[in-house]
């Protein structure tokens, strides 16, 4: 069998861009040894992916490393992929493995068919860790000799078990924890040699919509034309699963981060979840209310800038509703939005209550009217206004969207490509949506941004200085020392006293005629002797 050299440029109108030499620059690995029998990637999985959160603190790693799972299928069904010379198969998976991987990250590579005795599947080939370059040469290395299996002791070609290599990453090569697991498939699942492909897939689409592990689930239809002999074949799928809610937001992350796409350009069609983020809500026009103003961040989220003083609440806002699940159509569905904001849950009023016809990617107007919780809003004498005098008080809220009785459906250019790259198989059929999936629900994230003037902290930092300035006179007066002049027995005088002091006076004889008492407010004479004669003055 002839063997298909391992190429480094793919075609542009095949997956997208050429990947450059440097995809991947910043990743190493230290590669674990694999034995080319006797090993499935169970055993080595389940040691491998603890280390992805081992890595040592000296190592430049991500954030949040992750497990990575790539299963590459080598069964019967895909020898042209192997045996065409042109092929570009294991260029493809070389360079989705070097584009999503990270320093951190814990890197299984493995091949898979069906389980028999004596030839395990999925039997890894590649198992590392990710320190700090990219591994190219260990992962073109151990896919370079990779080719068709066969059945043990035999000529037959080995059967395919979808299935059963998703199960295998999820429950032992991953341990049931968090990870990514990737799948490149011609997309015919035969275990036995079954023929009837159709319902095997139909099987493992249930596997992936019912399967609680499997949070994400997105496919990526690629062409790559193989011949060999008289077998050929048009395309093959990717598939990514992102396992538990760990996964599903690497996975998110990886997406927004772009390197996928370097790749695959192709837009990933979503399996699952199909109840969530179906739709995105785009500010088209807004109608301000008076001291209200409405703008886009450029995360996306929907910011409003109020003033302390505004006291119309409501605010008319035009919309662009856009299907966000690509490959399906929304046939239909009903509409309903809510704010939720400063502790209120309010109802939005939509200029109409239903969606029809829309197609991936594509969009309507829907008009709306938003009240804003003004009433609830920090008062110019708050704590809060004070805090942020000059600034802004910042309440983090959302716009909820909700579509009920939603109706999808495949749209017809998905099942065009569908028909182009895998003939006479009923792909449409199996990316049908489950008939549970009526409802969905998409968040806007809303940032209500209150502005306070310097007022109120200006006449607060006025008052704190009039305090200040009684409490510094009334130190002074309490402390300083003050003349006062006395007459005793017709003698002048003159004394020295504080706030708060008791100073006896005598006469020429010695003796205590009277005492002086001494105030923040003034001097009084107490005690006095009968017949005394001490008064205040000269």
């Amino acid at each position: 069998m002839t063997r298909s050299p391992l190429v480094n440029t793919l075609p542009r109108a095949v997956i997208g861009t050429p990947p450059l030499a440097g995809v991947g620059v910043g990743v190493a690995v230290a590669v674990a040894p694999v034995r080319r029998h006797g090993w499935s990637a169970l055993a080595l999985l389940a040691a491998l992916a603890p280390a992805a959160h081992a890595a040592s603190p000296a190592s430049p790693v991500s954030p949040v490393s992750s497990s990575h799972v790539f299963l590459v299928q080598n069964s019967g069904w895909m020898d042209p992929f192997y045996s065409d010379p042109a092929s570009q198969y294991k260029a493809l998976v070389a360079e989705v493995v070097l584009a999503v991987t990270q320093p951190g990250d814990a890197l299984v590579l493995a091949a898979f068919n069906q389980s028999l005795p004596g030839a395990p599947s999925p039997r890894a080939l590649l198992a590392t860790k990710v320190e700090t370059e990219a591994p190219r040469r260990q992962v073109t290395q151990a896919l370079a000799a990779l080719q068709t299996a066969h059945k043990p002791g035999s000529a037959t070609l080995a059967d395919t078990d979808l299935g059963e290599a998703v199960g295998a990453a999820i429950d032992t090569a991953l341990a049931r924890q968090a990870g990514l697991v990737w799948l490149f498939t011609n997309n015919k699942n035969s275990p036995n040699n079954d023929q009837a492909t159709a319902q095997r897939n139909r099987e493992f689409y249930q596997l992936i919509h019912h399967g609680a592990a499997i949070r994400t689930a997105l496919a990526f239809p690629l062409k790559m034309p193989v011949r060999a002999g008289r077998y050929s074949a048009n395309g093959l799928m990717v598939y990514v699963f992102a396992i538990h809610e760990q996964g599903a937001r690497q996975l998110d992350a990886l997406l927004r981060s772009g390197r996928l796409q370097r790749v695959i350009t192709e837009p990933p069609a979503r399996l699952k979840p199909l109840d969530q983020d179906t739709v995105r809500l785009a500010p088209v026009k807004v109608d301000n209310a008076p001291g209200v103003a409405f703008s886009m961040t450029p995360d996306g989220s929907l910011r409003a800038d109020i003033d302390a003083g505004a006291t119309a609440p409501r605010a008319k806002i035009a919309w662009r509703l856009e299907n966000a699940i690509y490959p399906y159509t929304i046939s239909s569905a009903t509409l309903a939005a809510r704010s939720r904001l400063a502790g209120e849950d309010k109802p939005i009023s939509l200029g109409r209550d239903s969606v029809r016809v829309l197609a991936p990617g594509q969009g309507q107007p829907l008009s709306s009217e938003m009240q804003l919780p003004v009433a609830r809003l920090p008062g110019s004498w708050s704590l809060a206004a004070f805090k942020s005098a000059g600034s802004a008080y910042v309440l983090p809220g959302e716009i909820e969207v909700s579509l009920g009785e939603q109706k999808l459906e495949l749209s017809q250019a998905f099942r065009q490509r569908m028909a182009t790259l895998f003939p006479g198989d009923p792909l449409p059929d199996i990316f049908t949506p489950p008939s549970q999936v009526q409802g969905s629900r998409a968040v806007l994230p809303l940032d209500v941004r209150v502005h306070f003037g310097l007022g109120p902290l200006l006449a607060l930092g006025g008052a704190m200085l009039a305090l200040l300035a009684a409490v510094a006179a009334t130190v002074l007066g309490l402390t300083r020392m003050r003349k006062v002049a006395l007459t005793v027995e017709g003698e002048p005088r003159t004394m020295h006293s504080k706030a708060g002091m008791q100073t006896p006076i005598f006469d020429q004889a010695g003796n205590k005629v009277a005492e002086l008492r001494s105030t923040l407010f003034g001097h009084t004479l107490t005690q006095l002797r009968d017949g005394a004669q001490v008064r205040l003055g000269h």
